[in-house]
């Protein structure tokens, strides 16, 4: 019988946030085991923001092609909670029709897993957003998929309504449209307020982890794919009560609590799926990887001169990427989420893509740490090494199964990925080369010697620039622009039936970006 995968995936968890990787505030003790009895990667890129990140997975190729997919802007599943909105079929026949170019014969990671015999499974944040339909999920290869539609909901963890295999699935005592969203900045009033609400009566994590082991039970005797995109620890901060395992942490906030406590109701979902397997008798057969989509994220800012949530530094520099860069000791962020780096989500840094990434494949090599070079893209190559299934060759993964399992690794000559500053390359001798489309400036780094990205060697490695460049654009397709995240996003055709042009449609991106510009 074929292997049982579990693929869980984290949104914006900074590999600094785990005990594994070295947080000293707090125990991970369900993903530590699966350090303890797995492979944990040091040197594992994801994608600088949510979207292409998921893309990218889905899809086994990076996110700086020209034209391989795109996707929706969030906030259309909203009308359903208008009395006057669009209708949910409304809603499917925008989405499926305006908003994605991936090639006829394109191939998704579940159809990887189908093609082995595998049941397929979604349960969580569906799909790579930012809103989705029951068509694109099966035309993905979902066979069962639960969970949220649009990702801008899951801003909010007490959805009022979640769907399940296209079917409109309400959540009693849930009251709100936007999911029960929290506020940005902790302050006294900004509590009071969230406390007096109500309207939140089931916490979202809380029913994904049905879900999840209901699937796991219905199949164990079949071998399946499961694939759980968590929300957590995604902000704004919020969690029905501060998890005893961070309670009585000292030099922590209540907020800061709260945040860990996102993270720990992750680890809590780990241990369930890990025993629930162990109780099936299915843990020796089931590969798990434990992952998160782009690097850390501040989900826990505060007035009164705690984190100041990355925005800008403490003395009160805005955060640009650029010129002024994330740290935790510019932002005052105590748990020092991005482990040490530069950089957050968004951008292109070092913190803002390198991610946690553990696999416990059962015969595997066992607590091992191995600074092999990966990206999130090699999942789909890896799961057709292990499954035994032909790769299409246009697509950008590499198998890491070698790594895992103590064989002969290849590597990857270089791994790409895109920003909202612009581009970067980086090389498993440590090269990196950034492209920052703003400025129209190139940046080189050495990591080895410089993992803060502090040295810029571009005057002084003129060859080497030169080289790393090349790599660059021709991992581009030729243009560097491919490598800002929103040139992949679509216009949504309502908008534009309004009247809203490009630059409407995109009231948040800078005009340089804009489609068209």
């Amino acid at each position: 019988m074929k292997p049982n995968i579990i693929y869980i995936y984290a949104d914006d968890l900074g590999r600094g946030m785990l005990s594994c990787y070295g947080q000293p505030h707090f125990q991970t003790p369900n993903i530590d085991r699966l350090a303890a009895e797995g492979v944990r990667y040091t040197n594992a890129y994801g994608c600088a923001v949510c979207a292409p990140a998921r893309a990218s997975l889905l899809t086994g190729c990076h996110d700086c092609h020209a034209g391989t997919w795109s996707y929706t802007a969030a906030g259309i599943y909203k009308e359903l909670s208008k009395e006057d909105g669009l209708s949910y079929a409304d809603i499917r026949e925008l989405i499926n029709n305006t908003s994605f170019n991936e090639r006829s014969d394109e191939v998704f990671l579940a159809d990887i897993a189908k093609r082995a015999g595998l049941v397929t499974g979604q349960i969580g944040k569906l799909e790579w957003g930012f809103a989705t339909t029951p068509e694109r999920l099966a035309k993905h290869g979902w066979d069962y998929h639960y969970g949220y539609y649009d990702h801008g909901r899951c801003h909010g963890f007490y959805p009022p309504f979640l769907f399940e295999n296209g079917g409109m699935v309400k959540i009693p005592g849930n009251a709100h449209a936007d999911c029960g969203k929290t506020y940005k900045v902790e302050t006294p009033g900004n509590r009071k307020r969230e406390q007096e609400k109500g309207g939140k009566a089931v916490y979202s994590q809380d029913l994904f982890n049905e879900k999840i082991e209901a699937f796991i039970r219905a199949n164990k005797d079949k071998p399946f794919f499961l694939y759980h995109p968590s929300q957590l620890p995604h902000g704004p901060t919020a969690v029905p009560e501060v998890h005893p395992g961070v309670k009585n942490a000292e030099g922590l906030s209540l907020w800061e609590k709260e945040y860990a406590s996102m993270i720990l109701r992750l680890d809590d979902t780990v241990g369930m799926i890990y025993d629930v397997l162990e109780e099936l008798g299915i843990l020796d057969r089931t590969m798990i990887v434990f992952a998160s989509d782009n690097g850390h994220e501040c989900g826990y800012y505060e007035e009164a001169g705690r984190c100041t949530g990355g925005r800008v530094t403490v003395d009160g520099r805005t955060i640009d990427g650029m010129d002024v860069s994330y740290t935790s000791e510019l932002c005052n962020d105590v748990f020092n989420g991005n482990d040490g780096f530069t950089g957050k989500k968004l951008y292109s840094q070092e913190g803002g893509v390198r991610i946690p990434f553990i696999v416990r494949l059962p015969g595997g090599r066992s607590g091992v740490t191995s600074d092999h070079l990966l990206a999130n893209y090699d999942t789909m190559a890896t799961v057709a090494d292990l499954l035994d299934v032909e790769l299409p060759e246009w697509k950008d993964g590499l198998s890491f199964l070698p790594s895992v399992t103590g064989g002969d690794q290849p590597c990857h000559d270089s791994v790409t990925f895109a920003g909202s500053r612009g581009p970067a390359l980086v090389t498993p001798d440590g090269w990196k080369v950034r492209y920052l489309t703003p400025l129209r400036r190139f940046e080189l780094f050495y990591l080895p010697d410089d993992t803060r990205e502090e040295k810029n060697l571009k005057d002084t490695q003129p060859e080497k620039l030169r080289e790393m460049a090349t790599k660059l654009l021709k991992a581009c397709d030729g243009n560097l622009y491919h490598g800002t995240w929103e040139n992949h996003k679509a216009v949504r055709v309502d908008e534009l039936l309004a009247g809203r042009g490009p630059e409407d449609a995109f009231p948040d991106m800078p005009r340089w970006q804009r489609p068209g510009a």
